[in-house]
């Protein structure tokens, strides 16, 4: 097991590629914290994870809240006594809505859980990841994070400045022993993407989380330890670079 003895601590942990993450690192033996805002779900995937043979628990937070987020990483220290892995997967998005439209409550919702969460979750750990010398941060972004699209104003602004904040972060922790890199999906099969999906020119070919799910394993693993401060593009059969107009 890849994972045996760690404990990660998955924001957005109870859906989406949060869940899938949250599966594979409990597959793998990794103690799962479950963090999302929703009780009944983060009940759920624990007990999911807990019926199939993993060792997991649900904590209720949201993380755009610093006493939240401060609570989730305390009641996390007092039952599993160290945090080893942090993905940031939480994450909220509007439907198509062009920027005249965007309202100051859409933006401040979206950069709160967005950015400000990964920002209060990764200074909530860190304290903890330096007294250890080890810890393992991946950052959950998008391919909208490395370019824009129209109607996609407030959500593509922090999956870019995620990218940015990762690379920050990597330089300043590296000396303790701490990685952080960034994940990068393309189209993922998720309750998000229903509830905000717009048709675009260049065909979606949804991938499901459990994709994205071995990528954060393998940069949680020893496997991944050459690598920090990077970005990760997994794109999946959804790259833009398969549907360039042919001579």
């Amino acid at each position: 097991m890849r994972l045996k003895n760690k404990v990660a601590i998955i924001t957005g942990g109870s859906r989406g590629i949060g869940r899938g993450v949250a599966v594979a690192f409990a597959n793998e033996g990794a103690a799962v914290v479950i963090v999302g805002k929703n009780k009944n779900t983060c009940d759920e995937t624990s007990a999911f994870i807990t019926k199939n043979g993993g060792n997991a628990i649900g904590i209720t937070a949201d993380v755009s809240k610093e006493a939240d987020v401060a609570g989730m990483v305390a009641q996390t220290l007092e039952q599993l006594h160290h945090v080893d892995l942090l993905v940031n997967s939480a994450a909220v998005n509007l439907p198509y809505r062009e920027v005249t439209d965007v309202t100051m409550d859409d933006w401040n919702w979206i950069m709160g859980v967005n950015l400000t969460g990964i920002f209060l979750c990764c200074k909530a750990v860190l304290p903890q990841m330096k007294k250890q010398h080890h810890g393992k941060i991946i950052n959950f972004s998008s391919i909208g994070g490395l370019s824009g699209a129209p109607g996609r104003a407030p959500y593509r602004a922090t999956k870019a400045a995620i990218i940015n904040f990762s690379e920050c972060l990597a330089a300043e922790v590296k000396e303790f022993g701490i990685d952080v890199n960034t994940i990068c999906p393309c189209v993922v099969e998720t309750d998000m993407l229903r509830e905000t999906k717009k048709t675009v020119a260049i065909p979606n070919i949804p991938m499901p989380p459990e994709e994205m799910a071995e990528v954060a394993v393998f940069l949680a693993s020893d496997e991944g330890r050459a690598i920090t401060g990077t970005t990760i593009n997994a794109f999946g059969q959804g790259n833009p670079l398969f549907y360039l107009p042919k001579k």
